[in-house]
C-alpha cells in the first residue's frame, strides 16, 4: 500500500510539473531538487539522492537499488521594479513594473544500479537555463523588450562507476537540450537626417524559434572517511542553433515606409545562436556528529560564452532588421553555497541553506529582459524518508541586491525578489 501511495504521488507531481519550464529574472536555475534546494543547493559532495544527476552524477554510484524521483519547483517570478529614465522617456523620470508570473519547473530522475558489478545508470530530465520576462506593451522598455522566453528541456543519460577499495566514484553522461525561444518588442529606428533624424516607432516585431544542442558532463565523488566527502562536477557548454518564424506589423505610417525596406506587414524566417555556459562545481561535506551534515560548495559558471544576442532574418525582413546585434559581454562568475541538515529522527530531517550568486551582467549591457544583480538566497526545508522512498519539501527566498546602472538603454535602479517552493517525491524499488 505504501508503495502505491508513493507511485500515485509521483504521477500527480509529474502532471502538475509539465505546465511550464521557465524562470524570471534569472538565466541559470540551480534549483534541481527539493533536498538540495533546502540546503542552498550545496549538494555536490553529498549527492545522495537521485537529483545527484544534476549536481554531481558520480553520487548515483553510491546509491543502491533502483529509484525514481519526480519533482517540481514553483517559481513566483518577481515583479521587478525600475525607477529612473530610459531611452524612450528621455529626461523624464518613470517607474515601471514587470508583470508577475508563476512558473512550474519539473524534474525527473531515474537510477538503476547493478548487483553483479559496481555500475549505476541514470537518466535525468530537467532545465538549467530557462528565462522569461514580460513588461507591459506600452512600457518605457518596449523598444528593448515586451516579452522574451527561453524554454530549454535537458535530457541526461549517465553511467557511474564505483571503486569500493578507494571509496571513489566517477561518472559521465551526455546532455541533449531542446529549446524554444520567443521574443516580442516594438521596433524602433534611428532615422536618417532625410527622414527627420529622430528615434521613431516603426511597429511590432516578434520571432519564435526552436533548436537542439549537445554537450557532456562528468563528476567525481570521494569518501575518504565515513564522515567526510568531496565532490567535483563539470558540465560543458551547449550551443543552440535556433531557427523559426518572424513577423512584423507596422503601427505607424513611418513603419510602412519603403525607403526603410518596410511595408504594413512582413513575414520571414529567423535564426540565432545561443551558447549555454559551462559550469564547474567543487564541494566538501562533513558530519561533525552523526545527526548533523554540513556542506560548502563553490561553482563557476562560464557566462563569457554569452557575448551577444542577434536575430538574423531572411528576405523580406533582412534589409530592415539584420546587422543589429545586441551586445551582452557577460563575465564568468562564482557562486558560494552553504547547507546544513539535522536528522531529528532516523526518518525525519530539517534543512537550511544560504548562497551568494554573483551577477555576470556588466552595467554597460544590463537590459530589461534580464535586469540581473548579485543575489542572496535563503532556504529551509524538510525530508521524510523510509526504505520505500522519500518526500522532500523546500522554500527559498531570492533577494537581488538593488542594481543601479547608467547605459544607453536606461539610467536608474532595478529591484527584485522571488519566492520558490519545491517538492520531490522518490520511490525506491
Amino acid at each position: 500500500m505504501k508503495r502505491k501511495i508513493v507511485v500515485a504521488s509521483c504521477i500527480a507531481t509529474a502532471v502538475v510539473g509539465t505546465a511550464s519550464i521557465s524562470f524570471g529574472a534569472g538565466f541559470k536555475v540551480a534549483e534541481q531538487g527539493a533536498k538540495a534546494m533546502a540546503m542552498g543547493n550545496a549538494f555536490a559532495a553529498q549527492a545522495d539522492d537521485a537529483s545527484a544527476l544534476a549536481y554531481n552524477p558520480a553520487g548515483i554510484a553510491f546509491q543502491k537499488g533502483n529509484q525514481l524521483q519526480i519533482g517540481s519547483t514553483t517559481i513566483l517570478v518577481p515583479q521587478t521594479q525600475f525607477n529612473g529614465t530610459t531611452k524612450l522617456s528621455g529626461t523624464t523620470q518613470v517607474s515601471e513594473k514587470a508583470n508577475r508570473d508563476i512558473f512550474i519547473a519539473p524534474t525527473v530522475y531515474a537510477t538503476a544500479s547493478l548487483e553483479s558489478i559496481p555500475l549505476t545508470f541514470g537518466l535525468g530530465i530537467n532545465s538549467f537555463h530557462p528565462l522569461a520576462k514580460r513588461w507591459d506593451a506600452s512600457s518605457e522598455f518596449r523598444d528593448s523588450i515586451q516579452e522574451i522566453s527561453i524554454k530549454p528541456i535537458n535530457f541526461q543519460p549517465t553511467v557511474a562507476y564505483r571503486n569500493d577499495d578507494w571509496k571513489l566514484a566517477v561518472a559521465g553522461g551526455l546532455d541533449v537540450t531542446y529549446a524554444q525561444v520567443s521574443m516580442q518588442k516594438m521596433a524602433y529606428a534611428q532615422l536618417p537626417p532625410s527622414l527627420g533624424g529622430s528615434y521613431a516607432e516603426l511597429g511590432t516585431l516578434g520571432a519564435d524559434a526552436t533548436g537542439t544542442g549537445y554537450g557532456y558532463n562528468f563528476g567525481l565523488q570521494w569518501k575518504p572517511l565515513s564522515n567526510l566527502s568531496f565532490g567535483a562536477a563539470y558540465r560543458s557548454e551547449i550551443k543552440l542553433d535556433l531557427e523559426g518564424d518572424a513577423t512584423y506589423l507596422a503601427t505607424t505610417a513611418l513603419g510602412a515606409n519603403p525607403a526603410l525596406g518596410l511595408t504594413n506587414k512582413l513575414k520571414s524566417t529567423a535564426s540565432t545562436s545561443i551558447t549555454l555556459p559551462d559550469a564547474i562545481t567543487l564541494g566538501v561535506s562533513w558530519k561533525p556528529v552523526e545527526q548533523l551534515t554540513l556542506e560548502f560548495d563553490a561553482d563557476r559558471t562560464g557566462w563569457s560564452s554569452y557575448n551577444k544576442l542577434e536575430l538574423k532574418f531572411q528576405a523580406p525582413m533582412a534589409a530592415a532588421f539584420n546587422n543589429k546585434p545586441d551586445a551582452k559581454n557577460w563575465e564568468d562568475v562564482w557562486a558560494y553555497r552553504f547547507g546544513a541538515q539535522y536528522a531529528v529522527t532516523p526518518k525525519f530531517d530539517l534543512r537550511a541553506g544560504y548562497a551568494y550568486d554573483n551577477s555576470p551582467t556588466p552595467s554597460s549591457t544590463l537590459s530589461p529582459e534580464l535586469p540581473d544583480a548579485d543575489r542572496h538566497n535563503f532556504s529551509i526545508g524538510s525530508g521524510l524518508h523510509n526504505e520505500f522512498g522519500s518526500i522532500d519539501l523546500a522554500y527559498m527566498w531570492v533577494h537581488w541586491v538593488d542594481r543601479t546602472v547608467a547605459n544607453a538603454k536606461e539610467a536608474g535602479t532595478f529591484k527584485s525578489d522571488a519566492h520558490l517552493f519545491a517538492v520531490s517525491v522518490t520511490y525506491k524499488f
